[in-house]
């Protein structure tokens, strides 16, 4: 059983016991995508384009396993909290058959995707080296089932040092992996785009191989682990990561769907546009790292309360991660909102563009501190198990509000570029504003509700 906290300070520290090292490990692999620009960069333009478009086209396949598997998590979460450890050893080989179901689907679809690229009407040689690019990194994303197999397991139980330590590592391997096979050396030539693929796949098996090897060299994990012996599949297991997984998966998916949508409808508006828009798009995303964090580390000290069948504990995750989230949220804010003109500074210097990234950056600062709320909600209905909702939700939000007033205010009402941006970015808030109400008002009926339980101890 796990030991309960009795008061929010308590909670809180086991919150950021949780949450650091998945805030490391999340900028790790962020990080991971700032350098294969900067290096692609260095070796060409149509590399560097030719990975921005392969990147847009693996990641949404990336997703889809990653959130699929966060399902683990939720289950195992309330498993630990009312101490059935022998369903938490029983549970790790059925998600790691979902993560070989995942593979067999996500990685022909990554290799074969390539073959639309001709009908987007990208330059050809753009084309085929982002083809390349695509092909190499389908190799490595069989990896990143087992990995995400194993980060949920053992995130699920509130150690995430596992996920932290591969990321990190992943991240400093990828460095010499892009100059090798990037630039060439010794014997392996220069090969740009494909050997950015090629770097990616592997450090994607190198993470997946430290996070197996510490996970079962770690004492505090042995208990959790299952004997080295065959497990066949369990249908009703698998089927349970899946009806919990496939929303998850499916709203991460869709959510970049629209985004990228919206930066296509954005490019439209000429350079000056699209460039602001993403300088203020990047920076929003890099202070989304922290939030995400915060959400999933609450969303396990939650599952743990509702597993034990401790409300008073579930209300403390909650009120710890609100406290957290806002402090992260209202920060972000002041800097947004103080420091404008040196944040595009480091982007670019270009007037016209600074003047409206400048600006674009004041809606940036407001769209953080409302999706704060749809963060915080959505990791807390989580951890009830209830995935569903979220995701229409999201849908609802982004999909037929955001996307088509942004379009309305951007496109056919704006009369310049400037205020073209700036509509879409009114369009994003008044759909993360809908999304976080809705969300908001179904939490708190649950919350008034009785703790579920099926996850009880047995006695």
């Amino acid at each position: 059983m796990v030991r309960k906290s009795t008061s929010l300070t308590s909670e809180m520290k086991q919150l950021w016991r949780i949450g650091w090292p998945l805030l490391l490990a999340q900028a790790a692999q962020m990080g991971t995508g700032v350098v294969d620009t900067i290096m692609a960069a260095r070796f060409g333009d149509k590399d560097l384009a030719a990975i921005a478009i392969g990147f847009h086209i693996w990641l949404p396949l990336y997703l889809i396993v990653l959130g699929m598997m966060f399902a683990s998590s939720s289950i195992i979460a309330q498993d630990f909290g009312a101490g059935r450890i022998q369903r938490i050893r029983d549970q790790l080989p059925q998600s790691l058959w979902v993560a070989v179901l995942l593979s067999l689907l996500v990685a022909p679809v990554c290799y074969l995707s390539p073959a639309g690229l001709p009908y987007l009407g990208i330059d050809a040689l753009t084309a085929q080296k982002s083809g390349e690019y695509i092909r190499m990194v389908a190799f490595g994303l069989p990896a990143i089932g087992i990995f995400m197999a194993l980060r949920y397991h053992t995130q699920g139980i509130g150690i995430t040092s596992p996920f932290a330590v591969a990321a990190v590592i992943g991240f400093f391997a990828n460095i010499p992996l892009n100059y090798m096979f990037i630039f060439g050396f010794g014997d392996i030539p220069a090969m740009g785009a494909k050997g950015c693929g090629i770097a990616t796949a592997i450090s994607m098996w190198l993470s997946a191989l430290i996070i197996t090897v510490y996970v079962l060299n770690k004492k505090s994990l042995k208990q959790y682990l299952p004997p080295w012996t065959p497990v066949a599949p369990d249908p009703t297991a698998i089927k349970s990561i899946l009806v919990l997984g496939f929303p998850v998966g499916a709203t991460m998916f869709l959510e970049t769907a629209v985004f990228t949508g919206i930066a296509l409808l954005v490019s439209s508006l000429g350079d000056v546009a699209i460039g602001a828009h993403q300088i203020a798009f990047n920076v929003w995303d890099m202070f989304y790292i922290p939030m995400l964090a915060i959400g999933g580390a609450m969303a396990t000290r939650m599952g743990h309360a509702i597993g034990a069948q401790d409300k008073p504990g579930v209300y403390r995750a909650l009120k710890a991660g609100i406290i957290y989230s806002v402090a992260v949220s209202a920060t972000t804010m002041v800097v947004l909102l103080s420091l404008p003109n040196l944040i595009v500074s480091v982007y670019t210097q270009s007037t016209d563009m600074s003047l409206l990234a400048v600006r674009l950056l004041s809606f940036a600062a407001l769209f953080v501190m409302i999706d704060a709320v749809q963060i915080v909600g959505s990791f807390s209905m989580r951890a009830y198990k209830k995935t569903t909702f979220p995701f229409i939700a999201s849908m609802v939000a982004y999909w037929l509000i955001a996307l088509p007033l942004g379009y309305y205010l951007g496109i056919m009402s704006s009369d310049n570029a400037s205020d073209g941006a700036a509509g879409f970015w009114v369009g994003i808030i008044v759909g993360v504003g809908v999304a976080s109400g809705m969300i908001a008002i179904k939490l708190i009926g649950l919350l008034r509700q009785p703790l579920p339980k099926d996850f009880l101890a047995e006695a």
